[in-house]
Protein backbone atom coordinates (compact mmCIF):
# COMPACT_ATOMS: atom_id res chain seq x y z
CA UNK A 1 0.00 0.00 0.00
CA UNK A 2 1.44 3.26 -0.86
CA UNK A 3 1.77 6.11 1.64
CA UNK A 4 1.47 10.11 1.04
CA UNK A 5 5.37 10.55 0.96
CA UNK A 6 4.77 8.07 -2.49
CA UNK A 7 3.08 11.00 -4.39
CA UNK A 8 3.77 14.32 -5.06
CA UNK A 9 2.57 16.99 -2.88
CA UNK A 10 2.20 20.77 -4.27
CA UNK A 11 2.32 23.21 -1.19
CA UNK A 12 1.62 26.41 -2.47
CA UNK A 13 0.38 30.20 -0.77
CA UNK A 14 -3.32 30.86 -1.43
CA UNK A 15 -5.73 33.66 -1.18
CA UNK A 16 -5.94 35.41 2.24
CA UNK A 17 -2.29 35.01 3.45
CA UNK A 18 -3.45 30.45 3.85
CA UNK A 19 -1.37 27.85 1.61
CA UNK A 20 -2.98 25.23 0.20
CA UNK A 21 -1.37 21.57 0.13
CA UNK A 22 -2.32 18.59 -2.34
CA UNK A 23 -1.40 15.76 -4.29
CA UNK A 24 -2.74 16.19 -8.02
CA UNK A 25 -3.00 12.24 -8.98
CA UNK A 26 -5.33 11.57 -6.14
CA UNK A 27 -9.01 13.46 -6.46
CA UNK A 28 -10.45 15.34 -3.65
CA UNK A 29 -6.40 15.21 -1.56
CA UNK A 30 -6.32 19.02 -0.70
CA UNK A 31 -6.56 20.68 2.29
CA UNK A 32 -5.33 24.20 3.62
CA UNK A 33 -3.92 26.39 6.75
CA UNK A 34 -2.46 29.55 7.57
CA UNK A 35 0.95 28.24 7.33
CA UNK A 36 2.62 25.28 4.82
CA UNK A 37 3.59 23.53 7.56
CA UNK A 38 -0.33 23.29 8.82
CA UNK A 39 -1.46 22.83 4.79
CA UNK A 40 0.68 19.76 5.26
CA UNK A 41 -0.20 18.44 8.19
CA UNK A 42 -3.83 18.48 7.92
CA UNK A 43 -3.10 16.77 3.80
CA UNK A 44 -1.89 13.87 5.99
CA UNK A 45 -5.25 13.58 7.67
CA UNK A 46 -6.82 14.09 4.30
CA UNK A 47 -5.16 11.31 2.74
CA UNK A 48 -5.50 9.22 6.16
CA UNK A 49 -9.65 9.77 5.57
CA UNK A 50 -8.83 8.75 1.67
CA UNK A 51 -7.26 5.89 2.14
CA UNK A 52 -9.58 4.64 4.67
CA UNK A 53 -12.35 4.98 2.85
CA UNK A 54 -10.23 3.10 -0.03
CA UNK A 55 -9.78 0.22 2.40
CA UNK A 56 -13.01 -0.20 3.22
CA UNK A 57 -14.28 -0.17 -0.37
CA UNK A 58 -11.24 -3.01 -0.96
CA UNK A 59 -12.96 -5.54 1.78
Amino acid sequence: MKSLQDYTIVIRPDDNNTFVAYVPAIKGCHAWGETSEAARAELDNVFAMILEEYCDHCS
